[in-house]
């Protein structure tokens, strides 16, 4: 019997059905989209996953701190796996562990369940996401079809949080939280079937894995974000939390011997001793700490005090995607004409006023004057930075370097994120617990007995006092990150001296580090 031609034609690792880019694309960018997606498609779900798994306030913010951490400590490790093992290779695996975790967290029964599928999104997204770009670059050759597959690339990147946002919505209402993380799993399925198919493995390079920098950073934070949280809920003098902050400082250190010894680094430590790119990554990791928190707090606000459903509460988000996508676009006209520092500081500055603005958030505050105006300030200042962001941390950049260059400002907002979450979930729980004091006292004084004896019971208070002592501690919280985005403008204003005429080597060491973070 003669042999097949499709059999005689493919070689290891080449694709079953080569030559249909168009697939290839949606198989990729699929991926990238469920990764993105994840974040805000979770958001609008934590009322309803605090209220099933009778998670505490403070403690609900590791359901995204789990994530992100994991996520942004690996991320730069994932990428050099794929550069060494093969990108398809590691792209399969880290989709299939993205999917395995989510099919777990779908069936957590207790809080510790559903973070430790957290955490394992995060690594499977951490193997998963810089492959998929790295793939774009093997798939499709230098010219106008790169450019235009990075282009539906970021495209997805940026439509992948409003997306997620009306996603979460609908799957809470209609079906239940649990169904935010199953989604992922058909999707993950027919993303490893079908990528064998149509994308061909890339040629392995020679490289050695930091493992030790990688675990040591990525535990030094969590220790750091485990020890504000502790603090939030046991006191600053409680043991434990002495214990978490020891360990992060033991961690963090040996991180920083780690990585000025190692041949590979996974954070080459060189990358900061540029002033514009280290003030790059500190306005990053500022804005992205103060962005964490405003999304986790006006979740609780418009669903637990404003009364909205889940899919009414993504729709009251939406605002806030369309400006960063019209301040992002703004900022990538005009940046060949006034220079980045321009963009840096506006954005910065409009990012605070918005989050001064939602410190006056009170229970009788409308969605208008205490959650669309401000959040619309914050999403266009922080589109100004986006675009401004990714360019001037690959300023100066040999064009080799500029995926690492890139690769750590993502990082950065992911674990920036994180550590700016754990600080305001601090700030907000020492204010709600006073608060919480205050109005309990209010409380009994004007409760009747049957008040009073299921008070004593569940110790929760019933609204409009339990509203009161929410809003104080998220306006408390606010106030803190306005002191976070104030780092970032000081850094914009001081740090920060990349001029206009310094991007415009920047076309080709952009495409090498990708489309910008969204």
């Amino acid at each position: 019997m003669p042999t097949s031609p499709l059999k005689t034609q493919v070689t290891p690792g080449q694709a079953r059905r080569e030559g249909r880019p168009g697939i290839a694309l949606t198989v990729i960018a699929a991926c990238q989209l469920m990764v993105v997606l994840d974040a805000t498609i979770v958001n609008i779900a934590l009322p309803h996953i605090q209220e099933a798994l009778s998670f505490s306030t403070t403690d609900l913010s590791w359901v995204l701190s789990a994530y992100t951490l994991t996520f942004g400590g690996l991320l730069l490790l994932g990428g050099r796996a794929g550069d060494i093992l093969g990108r398809r290779r590691v792209f399969m695996t880290g989709i299939l562990l993205f999917t395995f975790a989510s099919l777990l967290g779908g069936f957590a029964q207790e809080p510790w369940q559903l973070l430790a599928a957290r955490a394992l999104q995060g690594v499977g997204g951490a193997i998963a996401s810089p492959t998929s770009l790295a793939l774009i670059t093997t798939t499709f050759p230098e010219g106008p079809e790169r450019n235009r597959a990075f282009g539906v690339f970021a495209a997805v990147s940026a439509g992948g949080g409003a997306i997620g946002l009306l996603a979460g919505g609908m799957l809470t209402e209609w079906l239940d939280w649990r169904w935010v993380l199953f989604v992922n799993v058909p999707i993950g399925a027919l993303i490893a079937f079908l990528t064998p198919l149509y994308i061909t493995e890339s040629e392995r390079h020679p490289g050695r894995f930091d493992i030790a920098g990688a675990l040591t950073s990525t535990l030094g934070m969590a220790s750091l974000v485990y020890g504000f949280i502790r603090a939030s809920e046991e006191g600053w003098r409680d043991s434990l939390t002495v214990a978490s902050f020891v360990a992060a400082v033991v961690l963090l250190a040996a991180f920083a011997v780690v990585e000025s010894r190692a041949r590979e680094p996974i954070t080459p430590l060189r990358m900061f001793a540029d002033r514009n790119r280290s003030g790059t990554y500190v306005i990053m990791l500022s804005l992205a700490a103060a962005m964490f928190g405003m999304f986790f707090f006006i979740v609780l606000f418009v669903q637990n005090v404003l009364g909205y459903s889940p899919i009414e509460a993504g729709l009251a988000f939406l605002p806030v995607t369309v400006a960063i996508i019209t301040g992002a676009g703004l900022s990538q006209r005009l940046l060949p004409v006034l220079g980045p520092k321009p963009f840096m500081v506006t954005g910065s500055a409009l990012t605070g006023v918005g989050l001064l603005w939602q410190t006056f958030i009170a229970p009788d505050s409308s969605y208008v004057t205490g959650v669309l105006g401000p959040m619309v300030l914050f999403g266009f200042g922080m589109g100004l930075n986006f675009v401004t962001l990714t360019l001037t941390a690959v300023s100066g950049v040999a064009q080799h370097e500029a995926g690492a260059a890139s690769g750590l400002l993502n990082a950065t907002q992911q674990v920036g994120g994180s550590l700016g979450l754990s600080i305001l979930v601090t700030v907000f729980g020492t204010a709600s617990r006073e608060e919480g004091d205050k109005q309990a006292r209010d409380f009994l004084a004007h409760a009747t007995p049957e008040q009073q004896a299921e008070f004593a019971r569940t110790h929760q208070l019933p609204a409009p006092w339990s509203h009161e002592v929410l809003t104080h501690g998220i306006s408390t919280a606010f106030t803190a990150a306005v002191a976070m985005v104030g780092l970032a403008l000081l850094t914009a204003l001081i740090v920060i001296r990349v001029r206009k005429s310094d991007l415009a080597a920047l076309s080709g060491t952009a495409e090498a580090a990708g489309p910008p973070a969204a």
